[in-house]
């Protein structure tokens, strides 16, 4: 196997985990909220947009620490946003380790630019 395969794999990896993650707090989001609710049906027909409380990245973390349903399943969602940005570090890290210091500077860029959109906002 060459270090080419074996960073695909480490890619694949990554990407897979990161999604598996993310599903698995988002549906643990959504069974706090629907036990929460206590057989009250949930009015999901209209599209009310996310609390104000929920959009920037720390609020989130801090409510989902706290507990709060909605803050978790939004957790989630930040979490499966993150898992390229994840993978764009990986492989800043492999082009490094490889000296490949054109491919280490393009993807910086993108890596700056991807941080920079989640946290903004």
């Amino acid at each position: 196997m060459t270090s080419d395969d074996r960073f695909e794999q480490l890619l694949g990896t990554l990407l897979r985990g990161g999604v598996l993650l993310a599903g698995a707090v988002t549906l643990a989001g959504m069974v706090l909220r629907l036990l929460g609710d206590h057989g009250v049906p949930v009015e999901d027909a209209t599209f009310h947009g996310e609390p104000a409380g929920l959009r920037q990245v720390g609020s989130v973390v801090a409510g989902a620490l706290a507990g709060r349903a909605e803050a978790i399943v939004q957790l989630g969602v930040l979490l499966l946003v993150a898992t390229p940005i994840a993978r764009v570090a990986a492989s800043v890290v492999t082009f490094a380790l490889q000296r490949d210091r054109l491919y280490v500077g393009v993807t910086l860029v993108v890596l700056a630019a991807l941080t920079w959109g989640l946290l903004s906002g």
